[in-house]
């Protein structure tokens, strides 16, 4: 009998994939063969890279977040601008799932299985938005966009703490903070739609920023360190930007203690 392919290298394979239909359905697949028990979790092993991290199409141009667009609600174009940065973000978020389960050798099955459902969910919210971008006559790619989210992967590569602390329960949990505001414009210029699918990620990031907290809090304990302490040496270590105004609610329902809420304010 061959031998049952590997999670973490699985996940490596869908991170260097370059088009996100086939990225999407990679993982799809991934997540087929670890409910049908058609893999193994060799979580301990270090694996090399045969590719440039992470894989993305050519298309959209990345500038300076300064030169993106400006994004207008009175104009169709200008929805769909606003829609395909979501997109990239959701894109972007993709790839830092993958990237967290297989660049972290050693941690509990549980945190793979974690990742594997943030990757999964990630791609479901890009496929929404890129086919409401399609169907407003645009696609992925056709404005540019920014990498900034992935910078602070690449900072955070040593130290899953580090990525822990400052990906999702960082630059994700913005989105906590930054969805709401974004809902109503979009209803309030008439895309109900878009609005509908930011409530299904706002639902769902909710959890991804569980997950980051979830596992912060794990490695905090491991490591004998205060994790209030700690994050904000790893703010300043890392130059990571952190500001409101704040989601409270949507915080403590992704875990943030009153301890830590208290900093926000």
């Amino acid at each position: 009998m061959a031998e049952l392919p590997e999670l973490r290298a699985m996940a490596l394979s869908c991170l260097l994939i370059n088009d996100p239909v086939t990225k999407v359905a990679a993982i799809n697949a991934m997540n087929d063969a670890v409910q049908a028990g058609a893999f193994r979790l060799g979580s301990s092993s270090a694996l090399d890279t045969a590719g440039e991290i992470p894989g993305r199409p050519q298309r959209p141009e990345l500038v300076a977040p300064k030169l993106v667009g400006r994004r207008s609600m009175v104009t169709v174009e200008g929805r769909a601008m606003l829609v395909h940065a979501l997109a990239h973000i959701e894109f972007n978020a993709v790839n830092l799932a993958l990237d967290a389960l297989w660049r972290f050798p050693g941690m509990p099955d549980q945190y793979y299985h974690d990742w594997l459902r943030v990757a999964r969910e990630e791609a479901y919210h890009y496929s929404l938005l890129s086919a409401h971008l399609e169907a407003q006559g645009f696609r992925y790619g056709d404005f540019t966009a920014h990498g900034s989210l992935w910078e602070m992967v690449e900072k955070t590569k040593g130290d899953v703490l580090a990525r822990m602390a400052l990906v999702p329960r960082t630059l994700e949990a913005r989105g906590l903070d930054a969805i709401p505001p974004l809902r109503a414009k979009l209803a309030q210029a008439g895309d109900q739609q878009a609005a509908d699918i930011l409530d299904i990620i706002l639902r769902d990031e909710i959890g991804h920023v569980e997950i980051g907290n979830r596992w912060y809090g794990y490695l905090c304990r491991l490591r004998g360190v205060d994790p209030v302490a700690a994050y904000e040496q790893l703010v300043v270590q890392y130059k990571a930007s952190v500001k409101g105004p704040y989601n409270l609610a949507a915080r403590r329902q992704a875990g943030f203690t009153e301890e830590e809420l208290r900093t926000f304010v």
